[in-house]
């Protein structure tokens, strides 16, 4: 696999609440996740961290390899527990009362990724042809999308935009989507927070991926075309490419 993360706080903001990132397993197989915090102060950051970490210990444990069944239920299992430990802590300190954060994850192998997530980060599949995108964001706007309440382009600049239905950490239950995709080499994943989607649309993410520049270097670019339009908030990405192993934005689980 060739990898890439890259979080920046932005423009505007003096705290960076997004967290993740790419990790390899002592089985060889690969875990990337997005996190996109919310919550007053610093709260969003905590919560973000939490996600990111708990997801990160739970995989470097992790010594054989996943059918897609058994990838989807690790996920769908992880993020449950995330979300317990997220709420539990916002209940024992006032400071971070109603924190929450956004998650998704891809974890991936030789034949498949298994995707969840909750909120409105995204995870797109890349091919030749296009991006496509595999998540449906748990956002207000978007159910005003589906119930017909407003159009595709009112969505775009709709003022509760950010307002989120469903998240990690603000519920004492919640549930999290799943799907398992096969892949091929030449294909990819791209996980992001909204702090990117707000500011480019899946033909212009689409156009970097196809340029002819080693992946850290699309994913700086891309963060750098988001900075440009405003970068009004945070900005995070993982890229995850089915191609001849590059440790480059790797992080090895410790033996």
């Amino acid at each position: 696999m060739k990898t890439a993360f890259v979080t920046d706080v932005g423009k505007l903001r003096e705290h960076n609440e997004d967290a993740g990132g790419v990790f390899v397993n002592k089985a060889g197989e690969y875990l990337a996740v997005v996190a996109d915090g919310m919550g007053g102060h610093q709260a969003g950051d905590v919560a973000s961290q939490i996600a990111k970490e708990m997801l990160e210990t739970a995989w470097c444990s992790i010594d054989q390899s996943f059918t897609p069944q058994s990838a989807e239920e690790w996920l769908t299992n992880k993020i449950s527990d995330v979300n317990k430990a997220i709420f539990h802590r916002a209940q024992e300190e006032r400071s971070l009362s109603g924190m929450g954060t956004t998650i998704v994850a891809a974890l991936c192998t030789n034949h498949f990724v298994a995707l969840a997530h909750v909120g409105d980060s995204r995870a797109y599949f890349i091919t030749k042809e296009a991006l496509l995108l595999k998540t449906e964001d748990h956002s207000l706007v978007n159910e005003l999308k589906k119930n017909g309440q407003i159009t595709e382009a009112e969505a775009e600049n709709h003022p509760r935009k950010n307002v989120l239905i469903r998240a990690l950490g603000t519920e004492r239950e919640t549930k999290s989507e799943s799907v398992v995709l096969g892949w091929e080499e030449g294909q990819g994943i791209l996980l992001c927070s909204d702090g990117l989607t707000n500011k480019l649309n899946s033909d212009e993410l689409h156009e970097v991926m196809l340029l002819n520049l080693p992946l850290p270097d699309q994913a700086q670019k891309i963060v750098h075309m988001a900075n440009e339009r405003g970068g009004e908030d945070n900005i995070t990405l993982a890229l995850v490419l089915h191609e001849p192993q590059d440790e480059e934005g790797i992080t090895s689980c410790q033996n």
